[in-house]
């Protein structure tokens, strides 16, 4: 959950399902959970980020994702707060558009239900994480 000094919030156009959503994906086995979200989105976003906080742990039995490849997981997601301390903005072959987008422009952008979980608990300024 990368934000701005103007409260809007980083997502990203996915090449692969055209759907909105917050810059991640998974660890290598030399990551740490906080280091995997900063490479992430590095690799997806141009920036350079630092962990600020967590929105909450994510899973979802009937969220499962098959792949082109074959490859076929369910998915668990580490949500944190971030924020930009450099880098230049840039779209990777992951995605077709890059934008700091205000929240009240958000209902009307294709995305995920649980992209919209997260994104509902990170703006709901919670005093613990979500855990689910």
């Amino acid at each position: 959950m990368v934000t701005d000094d103007e409260g809007r919030i980083l997502l990203q156009r996915r090449r692969d399902n055209d759907l909105w959503a917050l810059p991640g994906g998974g660890m290598e086995m030399t990551d740490s959970l906080p280091g995997a979200a900063v490479r992430e989105v590095k690799e997806e976003t141009g920036l350079d980020v630092e962990i600020t906080g967590l929105v909450g742990t994510y899973t979802d039995p009937r969220h499962v994702i098959a792949y082109t490849d074959g490859e076929v997981r369910r998915q668990f997601n580490v949500c944190f707060t971030a924020r930009v301390v450099g880098g230049q903005l840039a779209i990777s072959d992951e995605s077709t558009d890059l934008r700091f987008i205000h929240p009240d422009e958000m209902s009307d952008l294709p995305m995920h239900h649980t992209q919209q979980l997260r994104l509902q608990h990170f703006l709901e300024c919670r005093k613990r994480p979500y855990l689910g």
